[in-house]
C-alpha cells in the first residue's frame, strides 16, 4: 500500500473516530460529572404526573396525595403543588399549602429560561382538567437539583438547522484539512528524495541529482545528507575505480619487472650449469649480472611490503635526536660507489657546523634513498646529482635534485601518489610508490615535500622538517 494511500485512511478514520469518541465521551462524562434534572425533563416529567391524576375519575383528595406522594418519593428534591384555578392550594408535598395570585405565578416564570442560569429555582407550572374544572400542577426544583452544565440547539426549521451543521463541519474539517495539507507536503517531500535515491547512478557520467530543500526540520537534514552522501559516494567509487586500476597496474608492472629479471637470470644461470662461458671474466660477468637481478628483485618484494604497511598504517616514529649533516655525508659516500663510472658529478652541500634535529633515522634515510634512487633512475642523463642540507630558525631543509629529463607539467601534480608513473609504459623499473614513501614519511615528521621541475633544466626535491 502506498504512503498517499495510507494517508488519506488514517485521516478519514482518525476524523470518524475523533466524533464517535467526542460523542460517547461526552455522554459517558455527563452522567458521572454532571447529574441532576435536565431542563428539558421537567416538562414531560410534569405532564406525565397531571396525566396519571386526569386518568383518576371522579378526581379525590385521597388519590390526588396519594399520587403526589409516590411522584415525590421518587423525586424527593421536587416539590409539587396542586391548585385550582383561583390559586388555591389542594396538596402541597410540602405541607405549605400556599395561595398564588396571577402576579405571584406571573413573577415565577418571568425571565425564563434566563432565570435557569442563575441560583434560583427552577418552576413548571402545567395544566389540568378533571370534569370541567381546570387545575395546574406547579413544580418547584432548587438550582442545586439541576444539572450544572446544559446545552441546547433550538432547531424550528431544516434550513436552520445548517446554521448548526455548517459550523461543526467546519470545526472537525479545519484540522482534517491542515492535516492533510502538512502531511501531503511531507509526502511530496519523500516521494522527492525516494526518486533521487532510485536515480543515483555512481557508476554514470551524469552529475549526481542535488535536492533543495531549506527545511530545517528532520526531512530537511535527511535531504542534507542525502546530497553530501551522493558526492562522497561518487568521489568514493572514483577513488575505488582508481585503486582497482592502479592495483591491475601494480600487478601487470610486477609481474613485467619479476619475469624480465627472472629470465636474465635464469640464462645466465644455465650458461654457468652448462660451461658455455669463454673464461673466468666471463663468469664472473654471468655472476654479477646474477646478484644485480636478485638484488633488483629483493628491491621490489621491499617495496611489497611498503605497500601492506601503507594499507595497515603502520607507519610509527621513533624520534631520537640525530646528527642530519652526518647521516647525508654516510649517504652520500654510499652513492659514490653506486656512482662510480656513471661520469655523474655528485654534488654535496653541507654547513660548517652540524645540524640535529628529532627525526626518525632509519625511515628518514629510506627516504632520502627513495629520492636518490629516483634521481638516478630518471636523471642520470644530466650528469648531475645534488643533496644540499640547510636549517633556519623554524626549519630543517633537505634538498635532491638533477639535470635530467624533468617531469612535464600535466604530471607533476600527482606525482607523490601511490602507483602512479610519469611513463606509463615499461621502460623505466619500479612500482610507482617511492615518492608517495617519501611523502608519508615526511609528513609522520610533521614536515612537507615539495617539487619543482624543469624538464631537462633543473628537477628539485624539497623537504621541510620542523625543529
Amino acid at each position: 500500500m502506498k504512503l498517499r494511500t495510507k494517508l488519506w485512511l488514517l485521516l478519514v478514520l482518525s476524523a470518524a473516530m475523533s466524533m464517535v469518541l467526542f460523542g460517547y465521551t461526552s455522554v459517558w462524562i455527563g452522567k458521572i460529572a454532571n447529574k441532576g434534572y435536565a431542563l428539558f425533563q421537567l416538562n414531560p416529567l410534569a405532564q406525565s404526573i397531571v396525566d396519571s391524576i386526569e386518568e383518576q375519575s371522579p378526581l379525590g383528595r385521597d388519590s390526588l396525595k396519594l399520587t403526589l406522594d409516590l411522584a415525590h418519593e421518587e423525586h424527593p428534591d421536587i416539590r409539587l403543588i396542586w391548585m385550582d384555578d383561583q390559586g388555591q392550594s389542594i396538596y402541597d408535598t410540602a405541607g405549605l399549602n400556599p395561595t398564588y395570585t396571577f402576579k405571584d405565578l406571573a413573577r415565577m416564570m418571568q425571565n425564563m429560561p434566563e432565570r435557569y442560569l442563575t441560583e434560583d429555582d427552577v418552576h413548571i407550572l402545567t395544566q389540568a382538567t378533571s370534569g370541567e374544572q381546570s387545575y395546574f400542577l406547579l413544580l418547584s426544583i432548587p438550582s442545586s437539583a439541576m444539572k450544572q452544565g446544559e446545552v441546547y440547539f433550538l432547531v424550528r426549521t431544516h434550513k436552520s438547522l445548517l446554521t448548526l451543521v455548517v459550523p461543526l463541519v467546519l470545526s472537525f474539517s479545519i484540522p482534517f484539512l491542515l492535516a492533510l495539507w502538512i502531511f501531503s507536503r511531507i509526502n511530496k517531500r519523500i516521494r522527492k528524495l525516494n526518486k533521487a535515491l532510485n536515480q543515483l547512478n555512481i557508476q554514470g557520467d551524469s552529475p549526481v541529482i542535488k535536492l533543495e530543500d531549506k527545511s530545517k526540520d528532520e526531512l530537511g537534514q535527511l535531504t542534507q545528507h542525502y546530497n553530501s552522501m551522493a558526492l562522497r559516494i561518487r568521489s568514493q567509487f572514483a577513488e575505488i575505480q582508481q585503486f582497482e586500476n592502479n592495483r591491475n597496474l601494480l600487478l601487470s608492472n610486477l609481474s613485467h619487472d619479476l619475469r624480465t629479471p627472472l629470465t636474465t637470470m635464469l640464462g645466465c644461470a644455465e650458461i654457468i650449469r652448462t660451461g658455455n662461458y669463454k673464461d673466468e671474466t666471463e663468469l664472473q660477468s654471468r655472476a654479477k649480472i646474477i646478484l644485480q637481478r636478485c638484488r633488483y628483485m629483493d628491491k621490489l618484494l621491499d617495496q611489497m611490503l611498503d605497500i601492506s604497511r601503507q594499507d595497515a598504517d603502520s607507519l610509527s616514529l621513533q624520534l631520537v635526536n640525530h646528527n642530519l649533516s652526518e647521516i647525508i655525508r654516510k649517504i652520500a659516500v654510499e652513492y659514490i660507489m653506486v656512482l662510480d663510472g656513471d661520469q655523474v658529478v655528485l654534488d654535496v652541500d653541507l654547513p660548517n657546523e652540524d645540524i640535529a634535529n628529532a627525526i626518525d633515522a632509519p625511515l628518514m634515510e629510506r627516504a632520502l634513498r627513495n629520492l636518490l634512487d629516483n634521481a638516478i633512475r630518471y636523471g642520470k642523463d644530466g650528469r648531475y646529482l645534488g643533496i644540499r642540507l640547510s636549517a633556519d630558525e623554524q626549519s630543517v631543509n633537505i634538498t635532491v635534485m638533477d639535470k635530467g629529463k624533468g617531469i612535464p607539467p600535466e604530471h607533476q601534480a600527482h606525482i607523490f601518489e601511490r602507483f602512479y608513473r610519469v611513463d606509463r609504459g615499461r621502460t623505466g623499473e619500479g612500482l610507482g610508490i617511492g615518492l608517495s614513501i617519501v611523502k608519508d614519511i615526511v609528513e609522520a615528521h610533521q614536515g612537507s615535500i615539495e617539487m619543482s621541475s624543469t624538464p631537462n633544466v633543473e628537477t628539485v626535491f624539497r623537504i621541510k622538517l620542523p625543529c
